[in-house]
């Protein structure tokens, strides 16, 4: 049985690897958080490898607060570029798989046709230099048996999102004003998930391998939050507003739309449309 650490236990997506992972049980899964692992510290993640037996990592712990790194840009780099590399580095060591995720954030947001994955990065927050750092280590380090998901637009049962967060103003308030001119794809946290305890089993690259992984389909943040009150009923007035009226310390891609054809095709996935794995999501909740 291959012993697999997820770091980023309590976030929205190593909670749903945890709630699948029963699901799973050909593999035994350690899961990590801060208080558990420090991987900002190389000595302690190599011997928490070590007492645990782990043959694989999956890597999802980031630094997410995509305006506060603006301001703690020293905490964002930490924890997306050198915390990444201490990872990498323990996976060339021990001979490890690795499965890192990484954002849409890496590109400009200028698009109109979707990223591939080979697509030049330029990244415009700190957020997303800091994450792209954190993928050309992994790249340096010439790993093997290593791959690179991009997602976006994130949501769950679990933690904070954007449809937790449409929830509650939708109750509470009778309007709300909703970006209408950037686009992307939703991405439920357990599709994600899904795919990578399934493709796992058949990592086995020469090199470090990029993929993006998001819902199948393409909407603004105004047709997401729409689609929300619609699935459950809720009667509030939603007005479509430019990123203009709604301005942010960090730059927001106004394209974040991820071709998926490469792992559709190397791991045979089909990936779900977003409008029914939000109706699925939303019945959790």
């Amino acid at each position: 049985m291959s012993n697999i650490l997820v770091t980023g236990a309590n976030g929205q997506l190593g909670q749903e690897i945890k709630a699948l992972s029963s699901d799973y049980k050909h593999y035994s899964f350690v899961f990590a958080n801060r208080a558990t692992l420090d991987i900002t510290d190389f000595n302690a993640v190599e011997l928490f490898i070590q007492q645990h037996h782990i043959s694989a990592i999956i890597n999802c712990a980031a630094y997410t607060a995509v305006d506060q790194a603006e301001d703690d840009i020293t905490t964002a780099d930490l924890i997306n570029h050198q915390s990444v590399t201490n990872l990498g580095r323990i996976a060339k060591k021990f001979d490890l798989k690795l499965v890192h995720i990484s954002t849409d954030y890496v590109f400009n947001g200028t698009a109109f046709l979707p990223y591939s994955v080979d697509e030049n990065t330029s990244p415009k927050s700190v957020y997303g230099k800091t994450k792209l750092e954190g993928e050309q280590s992994l790249i340096d380090l010439e790993l093997t048996n290593t791959i690179i998901i991009r997602t976006a637009w994130v949501y769950s049962e679990f933690g904070s999102n954007f449809v937790k967060t449409m929830l509650r103003l939708g109750q509470e308030r009778e309007q709300l004003g909703i970006i209408y001119d950037q686009i992307g794809s939703p991405t439920y946290a357990r599709d994600l998930a899904k795919a990578i305890l399934d493709v796992l089993p058949n990592i086995a690259t020469k090199t470090v391998e990029i993929y993006h992984y998001t819902n199948e389909g393409v909407c603004s943040w105004y047709d997401f939050a729409k689609a929300i009150f619609d699935i459950k009923d809720i009667s509030c007035n939603v007005s479509a507003i430019p990123s203009s009226a709604y301005p942010t310390k960090a730059t927001r891609p106004h394209y974040s739309v991820l071709d998926k054809e490469k792992i559709k095709k190397e791991f045979d996935l089909e990936i779900p449309y977003w409008k029914d794995s939000l109706r699925i999501c939303l019945e959790k909740l």
